[in-house]
């Protein structure tokens, strides 16, 4: 008995018919390979999203590390400059120090349980505000300006935050707060038209009405309000007007 077979006849316009014969087994295998190569391309296909996928994290991978390795080249550069920086600090805090010279601060703490009262020139010393406002030096950044737009009533000068500021002259404090421009302060009334403010503290230790005596205590200093930098301004104020605060209280 023949094997079973397909028979496939091409005839062809203008020559003789050609027969051929393919037997089922032979067709069977056709298709299983047919099918294997079917199902091989779609997992190529199928698996190519995923392995572009990794290439494309690969190349991520290998930009931040380019990028650490850059940074890491700065490293050195990066230290010497906060070197630099620590050194330029140390350079500015000691202008902060007091001089060495050995002139009195003068400073006076409030007794226990003090009441508020009126102070007189007798009792509290002159009323004029000749005093300077720190217990330390300081360094004046920025003095009294009186040109148009770039008005400046007071000082600036710079002070570590935690200073002691002083009053500049005995009298009463006649308004204590805080606001978005002079963070925390102390406007002082001396009496004969003279008025002080202190500016940005970081603490204020006086209460309104009370009398306070010259070079007394009155808060710290701290960069409150509109302020870059911890520093006081203080502002010299006669008959409504600005004074300049260096006409009246000499800089240690």
């Amino acid at each position: 008995m023949s094997r079973p077979e397909l028979q496939i006849i091409v005839v062809p316009a203008a020559s003789e018919s050609r027969t051929y014969r393919v037997s089922y087994a032979r067709l069977y295998a056709l298709r299983g390979l047919a099918i294997g190569l079917g199902v091989f391309f779609a997992f190529l296909v199928a698996t190519w999203g995923y392995m572009a996928a990794r290439v494309s994290h690969v190349v991520e991978l290998e930009a931040e590390l380019g990028v650490l390795q850059a940074e890491q080249a700065r490293m050195p550069a990066l230290l010497r400059q906060l070197q630099d920086l620590e050194g330029q600090y140390e350079s500015m805090r000691a202008l902060f120090l007091p001089d060495g010279t050995g002139a009195p601060s003068e400073l006076w703490l409030p007794p226990p349980g003090s009441m508020s009262g009126s102070v007189t020139a007798d009792e509290g010393g002159a009323t004029r505000p000749d005093s300077w406002p720190l217990t330390e030096r300081g360094f004046v950044t920025q003095g009294l300006l009186d040109d148009e737009g770039r008005a400046h009533p007071g000082l600036d000068i710079a002070m570590p935050t935690g200073s002691y500021i002083r009053a500049a002259g005995a009298g009463e404090v006649i308004d204590v707060g805080e606001d978005a421009t002079y963070g925390r302060y102390v406007r002082i009334d001396h009496g004969n038209g003279y008025e002080t403010l202190y500016a940005h503290a970081s603490l204020t230790s006086v209460r309104l009405g009370e009398a306070i005596r010259k070079n007394e205590v009155i808060g710290l200093t701290g960069s409150t309000g509109r302020s870059t930098a911890p520093h006081l301004h203080f502002e010299v104020v006669f008959e409504g007007a600005a004074v300049d605060p260096l006409e009246l209280v000499e800089q240690p």
